[in-house]
């Protein structure tokens, strides 16, 4: 038997918790194959019994449809156990397959024992602000794209529940997400614009409805988007969090095992307050999310008759000082130009345009992949902050 077609086959599968398949859920292990036999551990935290016997049946039915006659055993453990196994083998110098050498053996290259419900999306990064009207959202939506356009596969959350702007600035206003049946409960899909996978609450209301939700509420929605939405394999999920160190952000640390956290203020001091007091939320002894680096915005502005002069409206520097606070870097600034409100305000993010503002954010976005990369390798995933801590 082949094992490259064996994991084809379980990518048929549905994970009942993602909505995705499998082998994208990262719940497939250590896959096996001796003859016409096949073992595989299967991670099955938060499965009822019954969901576990129905995965079960669809696992093998997949198999036996390519190899008719092959046997196969399914190890349903949890995640803990499984890594405990791999520890004991890592301490014993036994490869966790008898030794026997005719085994084929195909492994996930990690195991995220940090709870995180989105095992699909590799990296999860806030976009965070101390207060509103620095342009978050703007940054947000053109650092999606221009990830985008450096090849990545990108969802956007829009995690801002009293001003949600994405769906304006993606041109989605009056789309609905479709809903997808998983094992007889309907998830929400994402609605994909300019090749990226995005949600918000903006989709469920009129552009007019006051949003009116308190703590509990708040945190129901975060629990649904995240868990509730088939959001397929990612490379990059940006959360456009309110500005302010409020219920969302609470909820956020609580839900998911937040890769690290990118600041947007503008220069002035002001913004440079409020900043520094959100930062810090991150950088809390039980929460001990990575500071990515820092997006100043509006930094400057340029008029067309003195395109090389410089007027710094807001002030000069501030981002600079918030990422030496932060012990982190500046990952980028990005000057006031109308086209960019423009942009915004139409649904054609200004990233996709030809001209210097693309270049701004696709740098941007080079460097905020770069310490993202600098931070996966020195560090363990963030661990989900414990709701009753």
């Amino acid at each position: 038997m082949n094992i490259e077609k064996i994991i084809e086959a379980l990518k048929n599968v549905t994970d009942p918790l993602t909505g995705v398949d499998l082998i994208a859920s990262k719940k497939v292990y250590n896959i096996n194959v001796d003859g016409d036999h096949v073992v595989f551990d299967l991670i099955v935290n938060d499965l009822e019994p019954m969901m576990k016997g129905e995965l079960n049946l669809r696992t093998v039915e997949e198999i036996q449809k390519v190899y008719p006659n092959a046997n196969v055993n399914v190890n349903m453990i949890t995640k803990e156990v499984l890594a405990a196994q791999k520890a004991k083998a890592e301490v014993s110098g036994d490869n966790g397959q008898g030794k026997k050498e005719e085994y084929k053996t195909f492994v996930q290259p990690l195991l995220d024992l940090s709870g995180n419900p989105l095992p699909q999306v590799k990296n999860i990064i806030a976009i965070a602000s101390g207060k509103g009207g620095v342009g978050k959202s703007t940054v947000a939506v053109n650092l999606a794209l221009a990830l985008k356009e450096l090849g990545y596969k990108v969802g956007l959350l829009d995690g801002d529940m009293y001003g949600p702007s994405i769906p304006t600035m993606l041109k989605l206003q009056g789309k609905r997400p479709g809903l997808k049946k998983v094992y007889g409960v309907d998830k929400l899909l994402p609605i994909e614009a300019y090749g990226i996978h995005t949600m918000s609450i903006g989709f469920f209301v009129n552009p007019e409805q006051a949003i009116v939700l308190r703590g509990p509420k708040l945190d129901g929605v975060m629990k649904q988007f995240v868990k509730d939405v088939v959001w397929p394999d990612l490379d990059y999920m940006l959360i456009d969090l309110p500005p302010g160190t409020g219920d969302v952000q609470l909820s956020l640390v609580q839900l998911l095992s937040v890769t690290g956290a990118i600041m947007v203020t503008t220069p002035q001091q002001v913004a440079l307050d409020d900043a520094v007091k959100a930062m810090h939320m991150f950088m809390l002894n039980n929460v001990e999310v990575p500071i990515l680096g820092v997006v100043e915005n509006m930094s400057w502005f340029s008029c067309e008759e003195l395109p090389d002069k410089k007027f710094y409206i807001f002030g000069h520097g501030g981002g600079k000082v918030l990422a030496q606070k932060g012990s982190t870097d500046l990952l980028g600034q990005i000057p006031i130009i109308e086209s960019i409100r423009k942009a915004g305000d139409s649904g054609l993010p200004a990233v996709l345009s030809e001209g210097p503002v693309r270049d701004y954010y696709l740098d941007l976005a080079a460097n905020v992949d770069k310490q993202t990369q600098i931070r996966n390798e020195i560090s363990q995933p963030t661990k989900i902050v414990d709701r009753t801590s």
